[in-house]
């Protein structure tokens, strides 16, 4: 990983291009999401996340020096925490979900239908396969290929951030300061879609009901689990040199994400504040406490 100085110019023009690029598409994801009845603000939103990639040219960066080697051999003990470790935090904090709520466990299918219309949900049950086998399937992928099809994608959002802005901000204010920020700012480049459609915590994931406080309290709960999350992607990034391993634990995240909202009841109100998903602040506590471990960690130099 190559030494970062502080290039205040630089992170400026990296902050206005990303944000400003991010939220004029994320207002356009939103308009999809509240004008059609396609999918297609799905794939917007995926799209967004190859902007921060873009940022970092347009404001002069450069992508080379970031570690696009994976170094399997030096690295594997990294990989396998990126890989692995999201999946059993996830499950750890949905379980401790259940357990406060456990009449919010489903396996109905309602959270599909919610997203992807009863037809589809009657379509799968037509081809011999039931709900809850579709979420064992769903559950297998999360451990096997589908952290590494995501870290593709996820590949567009780390280079931004723990490829560019982390280490400026570390440059300038310290690790634990320069994490802290970097967390902050990461979790709010996601705000249009908190806001407009109720990404993580309303609408857009099958919580039509709204919760206490919408959309500001998920906006600032969204950092506070950004912060976390984003301190394991920079202490993975920092052990290991290569922007593939955050970029596969970014990937292990976002597919572990969905499978405790796929066995939760939708429209739980203000409860998706606390999960049954790691953006929740208690199905978020196993990723929170691993994030405060190395945040809180002595440093061996």
């Amino acid at each position: 990983m190559r030494d970062t100085e502080f290039n205040k110019s630089r992170v400026v023009r990296y902050l206005l291009w990303t944000f400003g690029l991010a939220y004029l598409i994320q207002f356009g994801a939103a308009y999809v999401y509240h004008n059609t009845k396609s999918l297609i603000w799905q794939l917007i939103v995926a799209g967004v996340m190859f902007v921060p990639m873009f940022g970092v040219l347009l404001a002069g960066g450069k992508l080379r020096g970031m570690g696009w080697r994976l170094q399997i051999k030096k690295n594997w003990r990294q990989i396998l925490f990126a890989w692995l470790a999201p999946a059993v935090l996830t499950a750890l904090g949905a379980g401790l979900y259940f357990l406060v709520f456990p009449g919010h466990f489903d396996l109905s299918g309602g959270y599909m239908a919610a997203g992807a219309g009863q037809e589809v949900l009657a379509q799968m049950e037509a081809q011999g396969i039931t709900y809850p086998i579709y979420v064992l399937i769903t559950a297998a992928s999360t451990l096997t290929y589908a952290p590494l099809i995501n870290a593709f994608f996820a590949l567009g959002e780390e280079t931004g951030w723990r490829g560019f802005l982390y280490p400026q901000l570390k440059a300038r204010f310290g690790q634990k300061t320069g994490r802290l920020l970097g967390g902050v700012i990461w979790g709010a480049w996601h705000w249009p879609l908190i806001w407009l459609i109720g990404y993580e915590y309303g609408a857009a994931t099958g919580n039509r009901a709204g919760y206490f406080g919408a959309p500001v309290v998920g906006m600032l709960l969204f950092c506070v689990i950004t912060v976390g999350m984003g301190i394991l992607h920079d202490w993975l990034y920092e052990k290991s040199g290569s922007i593939w391993v955050p970029s596969l634990l970014h990937g292990a995240i976002n597919a572990a994400g969905t499978i405790p909202l796929a066995v939760c009841l939708t429209d739980t109100g203000s409860a998706r504040l606390l999960g049954p998903a790691p953006m929740g602040l208690l199905a978020g506590l196993p990723m929170l406490i691993a994030a405060a471990a190395v945040f809180f960690r002595k440093s061996k130099t």
